[in-house]
């Protein structure tokens, strides 16, 4: 069976990136790189009172840019792919990323995926950007990127969101082909956008092998009615998990308070579909809403409170290594190709986050030799 995982690159300080010689031996089908502002665990959290985590960082939002540090990457390694997983389009308008995507791809001769999404509330809010209308304006950018690249000499384009007036980019591709434009999307019409437009798809959230498969058919079927090969989008997915040695270890993985913090990023839509009342509300839109700057100490200490570690449990694979990686190949029976396997678990402290690395790579081992041989 034809499935090769994924790598991550850390796009915060302190940066390091003197793994890209292992990530680049050939193991992996391509190295995935964040493009954030803020991450997602909430200032109130970040301390020495609740993690250790706070002694090694003094803040979880110290964020580089993704492009460039993709485009650092691309120089520094040979064989790789390099995805940004992703970058919105409401920060960074399309005509620019139309030309850095184009940059990145001849730096690293013909090798970048320009990863995409619509953004989230943490990125975008706080900063003054418009996040009105997200979805349109998101399948617009994708419109004035395929027309800059397209497009030979100046083109117009009188759009809800974008406007271009004799604009031009004539800086052709490398080697004659466009980098692929990947795309993170759940939603129905995100889904539908991804088969008209995408070459690979992440979902922003799949909580069970059933629910991927259903999404990657509605891709299909939208690939299929815009007259596209549907086999041609590669499936993708981060797979969030809890790996542990044993059950005490992941007794202890799962009452972190950094890792129950994982459940803000869970609507309370999707949990209630597990049997489980949100600990922040029944109105509670996930990662949506998620505005870590704005989550007090006592809202917070109100959400460890309420916080059920089965609801984690229920929500996230979990086990020793060789558990999590059937858990995975379900998802790969359900149609997954590329896995990007991210052990939360190194968000419980310093003691399991340094045995992160190598547990992720033994389930990716594991699930390899589970895939061995497979049609």
């Amino acid at each position: 069976m034809d499935v090769q995982p994924a790598a991550f690159l850390r796009t915060t300080l302190p940066l390091d990136l003197s793994c890209l010689d292992e990530l680049d031996s050939g193991r992996y089908h391509s190295i995935w790189l964040p493009d954030h502002m803020v991450s997602f665990w909430p200032d109130s959290l970040w301390t020495p009172e609740f993690t250790d985590l706070a002694t090694a960082s003094p803040s979880p939002h110290r964020h580089l840019d993704g492009m460039a540090v993709a485009a650092a990457a691309a120089v520094l390694t040979s064989n790789v792919s390099l995805a940004t997983s992703v970058v919105d389009t409401v920060r960074r308008h399309p005509a620019l990323l139309a030309q850095s995507a184009l940059t990145v791809d001849h730096l690293s001769r013909g090798r970048f995926i320009l990863g995409l999404g619509s953004g989230e509330t943490e990125n975008i809010v706080p900063y003054g950007f418009d996040f009105a209308k997200p979805v349109s304006r998101f399948e617009e950018a994708l419109q004035v990127i395929r027309l800059l690249w397209e497009s030979h000499g100046p083109v117009d384009f009188d759009g809800r969101f974008y406007r271009l007036e004799h604009a031009r980019l004539d800086t052709e591709p490398y080697g004659g082909r466009f980098p692929p434009i990947w795309i993170g999307a759940s939603g129905p019409r995100m889904l539908e956008i991804v088969g008209r437009y995408a070459d690979g798809w992440w979902p922003a959230g799949a909580w069970t092998p059933d629910h991927y498969a259903d999404m990657l058919a509605a891709v299909r079927q939208s690939a299929e009615r815009a007259g596209r090969d549907p086999l041609a989008i590669t499936p993708c997915f981060v797979q969030v998990c809890l790996i542990g040695e044993d059950d005490a270890a992941l007794e202890r993985i799962v009452r972190a308070p950094l890792v129950a913090s994982f459940l803000l990023q869970v609507s309370a839509h999707v949990l209630r579909g597990f049997g489980f009342d949100h600990p922040m509300g029944e109105d509670w839109g996930g990662f949506h809403d998620l505005n870590p700057a704005t989550l007090t100490r006592e809202r917070i200490l109100g959400f460890l409170d309420k916080v059920d570690p089965e609801a984690i449990l229920a929500v996230v694979p979990h086990g020793t290594p060789g558990q999590v990686a059937r858990i995975i190949k379900s998802y790969v029976d359900a149609g997954l190709r590329v896995p990007k396997i991210l052990d939360y678990s190194a968000m419980a402290g310093l003691e399991f986050s340094a045995a992160s690395a190598v547990n992720v790579r033994r389930t990716e081992d594991e699930l390899l030799a589970l895939c061995e041989g497979q049609p």
